[in-house]
């Protein structure tokens, strides 16, 4: 799972109410299958990327062209959860706060400084909570349901490692935005000229200097609109193929590439910027741990009880680690090696235990810790640097191809699950 990294100002702004009545925004303002949108869902949407933008020194869509994306958000976030419902996906409070832990490692501050930091900006620390709760729902929604869908044959691996090694391992990166013009007309039918009309009408308008960022705000039919279309750094090989082979072309930073079209709509893209090459080297972490699941019949307050009573045990000396993980660790097969996962790149385990192994000092017996794995006692034996090109080529290639074919299924996948959806507005 990618690590979750959530802008706290924003959040904080999507609880920021301006010039709305009460009454208002209690209403129903869209059927969604079998929840609903709150016209008060809309309205904080709205006013948190309003805020966003003036901040950033940038002038605000129109209220209809910003509500229009505020809706499709807003719409595509119910499926999604309702989705989570049926399928019986919690996050616990153990896993919401290391989670959250990390959010506060990222800002540099311990998680009681950003509770202040929460509260003072004039957001509750209950209802950050539950936005990081969803938001982690969301992303796991999203890996279950695209991740099947991916496919990646060895031949495809194979040929881009004979690629990547033919270049020396290097690889250029292009931190890009995107904006899709979608075939569908505001009746829901596809009407391909009308869409290409549009395209165009959007390379005009960048062409003479719009900003990428609001342009793609006003106009995008992509998921990641109302975040200015950006799509981040990402290689060649990371991008769907229709994107790479156009930058290829064309990848000088400030170039603004399209329309090109797809199965579903046009793109246009913008290389914002350009680096260099992918390193050789890596520092690789030896780690032993010890994993206790909660269940049915071992709660989770019992789980974390346990590993805190196998820790004392094994600082007091009156066991080994190694005994201790043989006889109670449900990592089984770490657990016939004395706790050892053997040398690893921290960046292969789940957000909370490689932040765990990357901070912890050699040969300190951390705390027990939540995982969506389950409960773990963690101790780092020894870090190292290793020249790893080989491995490294192997699954930088398998990375990448996973990676652009899932950009690919999400936004299929997303218009997919739309298309199906029972949407019907209020007036």
């Amino acid at each position: 799972m990618k690590r979750l990294k959530v802008c706290v100002a924003s959040l904080f702004l999507s609880f920021m109410l301006v010039g709305v009545h009460a009454q208002d925004l209690d209403r129903i303002a869209i059927v969604v299958d079998n929840d609903v949108v709150l016209e008060s869902e809309i309205q904080t949407l709205m006013n948190r990327v309003r805020r966003e933008l003036v901040d950033a020194g940038r002038t605000p869509p129109s209220d209809s062209a910003l509500r229009t994306q505020a809706t499709e958000r807003l719409i595509l976030q119910n499926l999604q959860l309702q989705m989570a419902e049926r399928a019986g996906l919690r996050i616990g409070d153990a896993q919401l706060d290391q989670t959250i832990a990390m959010i506060a490692a990222d800002e540099n501050m311990p998680v009681d400084a950003l509770r202040q930091q929460i509260t003072t900006l004039g957001m509750s620390w209950s209802d950050y909570r539950e936005e990081i709760r969803r938001e982690i729902v969301m992303n796991e929604v999203q890996r279950a349901q695209v991740s099947r869908r991916i496919y990646i044959s060895p031949q495809e691996t194979n040929m881009l490692v004979r690629m990547i090694r033919d270049q020396d391992g290097s690889q250029i990166e292009y931190n890009i935005g995107h904006i899709l013009i979608g075939f569908q007309n505001e009746a829901g039918e596809e009407d391909e000229p009308a869409a290409r009309r549009r395209a165009d009408a959007v390379m005009q308008v960048l062409e003479a200097g719009e900003d990428f960022a609001d342009v793609a705000i006003t106009a995008s039919n992509a998921a990641n609109a109302l975040e200015g279309g950006a799509m981040g750094w990402l290689s060649l090989n990371a991008m769907p193929t229709l994107f790479a082979n156009a930058i290829e072309q064309n990848s000088q930073a400030g170039s603004i590439i399209g329309p090109l079209r797809s199965g579903v709509g046009f793109h246009i893209l913008r290389v914002h910027d350009v680096r260099g090459a992918q390193q050789a080297q890596e520092t690789e972490v030896r780690a032993r741990h010890i994993l206790i699941q909660p269940s049915v019949i071992l709660s989770e307050s019992r789980a974390r009880q346990l590993l805190e009573d196998i820790r004392r045990q094994i600082v007091n000396g009156e066991k080994s680690f190694g005994e201790l993980a043989a006889e109670h660790s449900a990592d089984p097969g770490s657990a016939a090696n004395n706790g050892d996962l053997g040398w690893r790149n921290p960046e292969i385990y789940v957000p909370e235990f490689k932040q765990k192994v990357q901070t912890l000092e050699a040969n300190v017996l951390s705390e027990p810790f939540r995982t969506e794995h389950g409960w773990h006692i963690v101790e780092v034996l020894d870090r190292r640097t290793v020249d790893v090109t080989d491995q490294r080529i192997v699954e930088y290639a398998q990375n990448m191809l996973y990676s652009r074919k899932y950009q690919e299924e999400l936004e299929s996948w997303f218009q997919e699950i739309r298309e199906a959806a029972y949407v019907e507005f209020k007036q």
